[in-house]
């Protein structure tokens, strides 16, 4: 039948030869008909050889040879050789407006967005909130090259900024939780970090992503730090969270069921620094009138206190 019609037929055949196990020459002869209306006898055909020839054969690679004095042994983290320029407000905000002018799908908004971030380190909080107030604006689809570079700065004056901008509301709400989440990226928190976001804790808009970055944080800075329940800044978070577990973790309602299951999670997530709320987690877990999603979360909040801290009795074996 017609609908059986072969519309396209193609034929390829090559010849190699080899010596010494190496390809010295190919031909091929390729052969196409394409047939629109077979009825009519219309279509086309074509005809296409191609020929190579090996002419040469190197007899070694050159490289170049390179100091053994030059190399070093490195992580695989991406490096950016440090400016030669110094870095000012100004600068950085030129930056902004170039990043705005560039198309974003190239190789040079990549790199100016790289450059843009490596530069906010270099600047203060004082620096940066006049970056702010000059460069907050919006370029086309309603992009801030300030506000995603931002979490990607990791430095203390960033993170106070963020918080500044979260606390004020002058940031869309997308934008705080991708602020809240990258705080669990920071690879080197600082007490001065831990002491700006503890009040977003205390916020009745906090979110979850804020008690869970921030605990997250808190988690990464007590890892680096091993007498981190010391620090004013981490007991006041911890007495913020504590302060939520009223005792022994009592719900009225379901809204406060939700909340108090978020505490308990964000409490696991500080790791060492909760061991001084091990006591009161464990009366959480022994208390028999409390949900049984609650005792469990309170045991689960154990998960990064350490040993030292689940002494016998903390437990009880009937939980």
């Amino acid at each position: 039948s017609q609908s059986e019609q072969q519309v396209l037929s193609s034929e390829l055949e090559c010849v190699q030869s080899i010596r010494d196990g190496v390809l010295a020459e190919a031909k091929c002869a390729e052969s196409d008909r394409v047939t629109l209306f077979p009825q009519r006898g219309s279509g086309t055909h074509t005809h296409t050889r191609s020929s190579l020839e090996l002419l040469q054969v190197e007899a070694e690679t050159l490289h170049k040879k390179v100091d053994s004095e030059d190399l070093y042994v490195t992580s695989i983290l991406y490096e950016r050789e440090a400016t030669e320029r110094e870095v000012t407000g100004r600068g950085v905000a030129e930056l902004v407006w170039k990043l705005c002018l560039a198309h974003s799908a190239t190789y040079e908004a990549a790199d100016l967005f790289m450059t843009l971030v490596f530069e906010l380190r270099h600047l203060s909080l004082e620096a940066l909130r006049a970056l702010w107030q000059r460069s907050s604006f919006k370029c086309r689809d309603n992009w801030q090259p300030l506000i995603d570079a931002l979490p990607s700065c990791a430095t203390e004056a960033c993170v106070v900024l963020m918080k500044e901008l979260v606390a004020s509301g002058e940031v869309e709400e997308d934008k705080v939780e991708y602020f809240f989440w990258s705080f669990s990226f920071i690879p080197k928190p600082t007490s001065g970090m831990i002491e700006s976001l503890a009040p977003l804790l205390k916020s009745p808009r906090a979110s979850q992503s804020c008690f869970l970055g921030v605990t997250a944080l808190l988690h990464r800075f007590c890892s680096a730090h091993s007498s981190c329940d010391g620090e004013p800044a981490v007991q006041s978070v911890m007495r913020t969270l504590g302060k939520f577990l009223g005792g022994n973790c009592t719900v009225q309602d379901s809204e406060h069921l939700s909340e108090m299951q978020l505490v308990l999670k964000s409490i696991g997530n500080a790791g060492l620094a909760a061991a001084s709320l091990a006591p009161v987690l464990s009366l959480c877990a022994s208390l028999k009138s409390n949900p049984m999603e609650i005792r469990l979360a309170a045991v689960q909040a154990f998960r990064r206190i350490p040993c030292s801290a689940r002494v016998s009795d903390l437990l009880p074996a009937g939980i």
